[in-house]
């Protein structure tokens, strides 16, 4: 067991005092097996009013009312978890025996369908014809061994780069450019995988990694994969990598635009805002001893 001490600060800054909207804020860590949340402390510049809410996800999403303008807005969110490592080793995506096609029971199969609906359906005929000629997936062969495949591919060939435009570039525009963010990487291997009829939800979250330690770090993207009958299982275009202990849900969606970290809006003239920065730190604190 570990424990981790995660603070994420969103800022934005004006040229001056501005008013602000409700903001929906997706920044509470996924509790579950393998992870438990000690504390938590969201906190914000100006003051305002928060509440919480679960999605159609089942995501903790708080809702920030403003008490005030202010010509800077910051988002301050400390957060204490404990990490069950032994009790949940993930195992290599490899391992399942999962074949194509891939089959689900009456319960799940309606639920799985809203998780094979392309983001970008103009794009769905090319990245299936380009998947088929580039790898293997065919019926009977390994859904998990496929994913590999074609994750590890899009790490060897599609080079990162931070982007900070907001939005994703579309799956066929990262394979035109060969780069893209986190987001880009982690999208199109969701909408390739939706194409060959896997079913893949975006996911948001916190990498403890040599940057987070530092206080260098952003939010990473990722993506998970269901694979009947065991469950959804992550991997990380990024790395070229399933996913690990290193990685930290926030939350999960069927679409990347269902988990930004802080989304709202302001009231004011256009071209006022100044600087926006954003910065994850990530320490470890030793275990409690009981």
């Amino acid at each position: 067991m570990s424990r981790l001490q995660i603070t994420h600060t969103t800022t934005y800054r004006y040229k001056e005092p501005v008013e602000f909207g409700e903001h929906r804020l997706v920044l509470r860590p996924r509790e579950g097996h393998d992870l438990q949340i000690e504390s938590l402390d969201l906190a914000t510049t100006p003051d305002s009013v928060i509440t919480w809410q679960r999605d159609v996800f089942g995501n903790s999403i708080a809702f920030a009312r403003f008490l005030g303008p202010s010509d800077r807005l910051e988002i301050r969110n400390s957060v204490s978890i404990l990490r069950r490592e032994i009790l949940s080793a993930p195992p290599a995506l490899h391992a399942f025996d999962t074949r194509l096609p891939l089959e689900y029971s009456p319960l799940e199969e309606p639920v799985v369908r809203g998780y094979l609906v392309p983001v970008y359906p103009e794009e769905g005929a090319a990245l299936r014809q380009w998947a088929v000629a580039e790898f293997s997936a065919g019926d009977g062969e390994s859904a998990g061994e496929l994913v590999e495949s074609i994750g590890k591919w899009i790490k060897q060939n599609v080079q990162y780069r931070r982007r900070e435009d907001r939005g994703v570039q579309s799956p066929m525009e990262t394979l035109r450019l060969r780069s893209g963010s986190c987001r880009d990487l982690a999208t199109l291997l969701l909408e390739t995988l939706r194409a060959l009829r896997l079913p893949s939800r975006f996911v948001s979250g916190y990498l403890d990694s040599v940057a987070s330690a530092a206080g260098r770090a952003a939010t990473h993207a990722w993506l998970e994969v269901y694979f009947p009958p065991y469950g959804w299982q992550g991997y990380d275009p990024t790395l070229g990598e399933a996913t690990s202990f290193k990685h930290i849900v926030i939350g999960v969606s069927s679409h990347p635009r269902g988990i930004m970290p802080v989304s709202g809006c302001y009231h004011g003239p256009s071209g006022i805002t100044q600087e926006m920065t954003v910065s994850v730190k990530i320490e470890k604190w030793p275990p409690l001893v009981l």
